[in-house]
């Protein structure tokens, strides 16, 4: 990302023969000035230990005797940061520094290029004026110089300076930050300050109070504001920006204002900081390594949030919900996905998750979301975890809001699971009535989808639901599949549950499921459940070898369970579903789940009762 990411900084100097280029490298690392200088010194290696910002610091001289052009345009590619050395008694040299040198590095790395330039003038116990009233106008016609010091090889003058800025300009560059001309920051750092501002604002109130800028400065520098410091900075502020601070609070402006203040001190490292803390690279990007850290998901393993990731969720619903009406406005939704580059969200979103009689998402549809997310593209919720500044328990990054479950391979050992969240892949014909018993695990009816728009219907449907006291959810997976010849993917067999869904009504109906039942299914440890859909309508003889009770007999699955979305659709099936995925062989927690409220459960040869309740719905 930048600073202590980085492998080193390659400082290359430059500059007309005679300058002083060799003397300034030997007298650093001897801390003398040597009486016999070389043409050329050999690349030198400071280590981490003893540079300010502990990064390996390599030192690269160019010889116009030694090297060729060439060489010189290949050193000038590797460089991190060029210091072009001139010598203050000789007008001639810093003419070239214009005339030539700055020219060629251009031509080398492209007129825009981005690599930083020192301008250092060295003998200056040689003078008795500056050259820098001359270098500062170079400066404002050459972006790409960072800055400029005037030193002695001789008396060590600025020597250790020199190279401490030259590292400066890599680690903490300007020309990200600052534009110069204008003295004000550039788009793209306003547009990191703005987000990082609004992650911090935790109550929302378009303002950072005492406590929250304290968080601020704990989280980038692992340490809080005295409360002398935080008047002193907010009356910097107050003196300089008059809308600054606002009811004893850091206002948007006041904080772009800091900022402003630190580069225009010399204090870019403070900045820098904060952006890196936030994930910032140093082209004011977020980082791959900030959006998506390593995760190793083993086969058969799945993704869920954790307390810590619904604690954030939580957190950030009500920080959003003005109002407090446990819903997100359209409104609210765009505020809430603002440090985003983009609203992940679309309209089929409300038909994923419960939402209240104005179709808003509630809180409970907002976790379900993200725990969908969760399960079926976990790099998403890890990137938009980032964008909207999550943040652990000291450097901990968005991993420590997920959970990565035991293999399923266990679980099946084990006859029950550990997992949350379930996988049911909904199966059947055309017609069927799949999408509408799919919505009836957030309780629509027949009639309030129907008044959905096709392209607004979403494949996936997910829910909480009580398995045994204890609350699980329960994802819906729509499987489309045109005709009984149409393969069926591996992914779309792979599953917790399978639930099996044919019309009653249609005759034709059931021979396409207990086909799907036979071809993927009946040879593996997949629990599956057959539904009788459209049960309000008159039943029909199935043109089938077995009629549906005596085929679920003969091959030892649960009898159909009739639905109907005719009425306000119960969960008694859904709570059924998620109790067959959490317990995938041991049948007895599932295959008895409604014949008394009293079972007797044999498990391993020891006898235990468990109630079960007749109405879990």
């Amino acid at each position: 990302m930048g600073g202590s990411h980085r492998r080193g900084v390659r400082i290359l100097l430059i500059g007309d023969a005679g300058v002083g280029k060799t003397s300034l490298i030997l007298s650093l690392v001897s801390e003398e000035f040597p009486e016999q200088v070389p043409p050329r010194a050999e690349e030198i290696t400071i280590p981490p230990d003893v540079t300010p910002e502990k990064v390996p610091t390599h030192i690269v001289d160019y010889s116009e005797r030694e090297q060729s052009v060439d060489q010189l345009r290949t050193e000038i590619n590797r460089s991190d940061v060029i210091c072009v050395v001139y010598s203050v008694e000789d007008e001639d040299t810093l003419d070239r520094v214009t005339g030539h040198w700055l020219p060629l590095i251009r031509s080398t790395l492209g007129q825009q290029h981005h690599t930083p330039v020192i301008l250092v003038g060295n003998k200056v116990d040689l003078v008795d004026y500056s050259t820098m009233e001359i270098v500062l106008q170079t400066m404002m016609e050459y972006p790409e110089i960072e800055t400029c010091v005037e030193c002695s090889a001789r008396t060590l003058k600025n020597i250790s300076e020199m190279f401490y800025y030259a590292q400066k300009a890599v680690l903490h560059p300007t020309a990200p930050l600052y534009i110069l001309e204008e003295r004000d920051l550039t788009e793209k750092c306003k547009k990191a300050l703005i987000r990082i501002f609004k992650i911090c604002d935790t109550d929302n109130d378009g303002l950072l109070n005492d406590q929250e800028l304290n968080t601020f400065q704990r989280r980038c520098f692992n340490a809080p504001l005295n409360p002398q410091a935080l008047e002193e900075l907010k009356t910097v502020v107050q003196r300089n920006v008059s809308d600054g601070v606002h009811a004893d609070s850091l206002t948007l402006r006041g904080f772009l204002f800091l900022h402003r203040l630190f580069i225009q001190r010399g204090r870019h490292e403070t900045t820098w900081t904060v952006l890196r803390k936030f994930g910032y690279n140093d082209n004011l990007q977020l980082s791959k390594d900030y959006l998506f850290p390593p995760l190793r998901i083993p086969p058969g393993c799945s993704t869920e949030l954790n307390h810590a990731g619904y604690s954030f969720l939580t957190s950030l619903f009500e920080k959003y919900d003005r109002d407090m009406d446990n819903a997100l406005s359209p409104q609210e939704l765009i505020d809430l996905f603002s440090t985003c580059p983009v609203m992940p969200w679309g309209p089929d979103v409300l038909n994923s998750v419960h939402t209240n009689e104005k179709g808003w998402i509630t809180l409970q549809g907002f976790l379900a979301q993200w725990t969908l997310w969760t399960l079926l593209d976990i790099q998403r919720t890890l990137e938009y975890f980032a964008y909207l500044g999550y943040c652990g328990s000291g450097d901990d990054n968005q991993l420590s809001a997920i959970t990565v479950t035991r293999e399923k391979r266990i679980d099946l050992q084990k006859k029950q699971t550990m997992r949350n969240v379930y996988q049911c892949h909904v199966i059947g014909p055309r017609d069927a009535g799949k999408t509408t018993f799919c919505q009836g695990l957030l309780s629509r009816s027949l009639e309030e989808v129907q008044e959905i728009a096709p392209d607004r219907l979403s494949r996936h449907t997910i829910s909480t639901l009580q398995v045994y006291g204890q609350e699980k959810y329960l994802v819906l997976h729509d499987i489309d599949v045109h005709n009984i010849t149409d393969a069926l993917m591996p992914n779309e067999v792979q599953c917790d549950v399978a639930c099996l869904v044919y019309d009653v009504s249609n005759p034709k109906s059931f021979e396409y499921v207990a086909r799907i039942y036979l071809k993927y299914f009946s040879e593996t440890s997949i629990p599956v459940l057959f539904v009788a859909n459209k049960s309000d309508m008159s039943a029909a003889r199935q043109d089938y070898i077995h009629q549906p009770i005596s085929f679920c007999h003969k091959h030892k699955i649960p009898p159909p369970h009739t639905f109907s979305s005719a009425v306000q659709p119960k969960k008694d099936i859904f709570t059924k579903l998620a109790t067959m995925a959490a317990y995938p062989r041991f049948q007895a927690a599932w295959m008895l789940f409604y014949r008394s409220r009293c079972v007797r459960v044999i498990i391993c040869g020891k006898c235990s009762y468990a109630l079960l309740n007749s109405s879990l719905a």
